[in-house]
């Protein structure tokens, strides 16, 4: 009976501001407090305000709700890992693309350093040959990286 009244009493103040700004020319704005002012008659009318206040002193409604919490959060949570998840993979899996399609795209030769104008596997007359097989592997390391520059421009 104190919900009715005060929802009764929440609208009639609405609709009396509803009044007054229309009052002063500013109709939509006064069609909007009237809208608002009168949801809580309606669901008095409804008897939504009743189910609510037997709910609201119901132990097993309380349960209910935190039952309704604790599955909306299992959902979330498992949502969010899935996510992660595949948002990871497919990460990965882009960056394998373009990496393959960053060596297919450069040439070969175009890491080479273009002042001797020799290819990587040709020699410079007067060069000595290097002895140890880690000057072609950290070539072919820097290869990588300088064609992931050209690449993006750098």
């Amino acid at each position: 009976m104190i919900a009715e009244t005060v929802c009764s009493a929440v609208s009639a103040a609405g609709l009396g501001i509803a009044v007054v700004t229309a009052y002063r020319k500013r109709f939509l704005t006064a069609a909007r407090l009237a809208a608002y002012s009168l949801v809580p008659v309606g669901l008095v009318m409804t008897g939504v305000v009743g189910w609510l206040a037997d709910t609201a002193l119901s132990p097993t409604a309380w349960a209910g709700f935190g039952v309704l919490g604790a599955a909306w959060l299992l959902f979330a949570g498992t949502r969010a890992v899935e996510r992660r998840r595949a948002g990871a993979g497919a990460d990965r899996k882009a960056a394998g693309r373009a990496e393959r399609a960053g060596r297919d795209a450069v040439a070969p030769t175009a890491s080479a350093p273009s002042l001797g104008g020799t290819a990587r596997g040709t020699a410079r007359p007067g060069a000595r040959p290097s002895a140890t097989p880690r000057a072609a592997d950290s070539a072919e390391d820097f290869s990588d990286i300088e064609a992931i520059l050209k690449k993006h421009g750098i």
